[in-house]
């Protein structure tokens, strides 16, 4: 899959937020000074090439839908930084993120608790 640029992450939010919608819709969405109709409607189209969005046709207008749930996209965007960041190591990742927020020995103790539950329940 392949990644989004800060502009599609941030208009595929209004369909994961809003479900499926019109670029006349998107439009709505922004302040003033607006974007350009034609603007939002090409990264609309560049989205459904990437293979994020489908349509429904109405008319000569087409309502886009997305076919990629955030949950996958946060998913794939995780495994894709760990991978070219941290040498395909969770671990390091991890590690990482604990030094650089200055996690305390509780709140590790809390997300193993809670690690070791959801695997329990499984």
């Amino acid at each position: 899959m392949k990644g989004l640029t800060t502009k599609e992450e941030e208009i595929m939010g209004y369909f994961w937020e809003k479900g499926p919608l019109f670029v006349k819709e998107i439009l709505g969405f922004y302040d003033d000074p607006k974007p350009h109709f034609n603007t939002l409607s090409t990264i609309v189209r560049g989205l459904e090439e990437k293979g994020y969005l489908s349509h429904h046709t109405f008319g000569n207008t087409y309502q886009y839908y997305a076919i990629i749930s955030e949950e996958s996209f946060r998913k794939g965007t995780l495994r894709s930084v760990i991978n070219k960041y941290f040498n395909n190591s969770l671990f390091s990742a991890f590690s990482s993120l604990v030094k650089e927020e200055d996690i305390s020995l509780d709140e590790l103790k809390k997300l193993i608790d809670e690690v070791e539950k959801g695997k329990a329940q499984e």
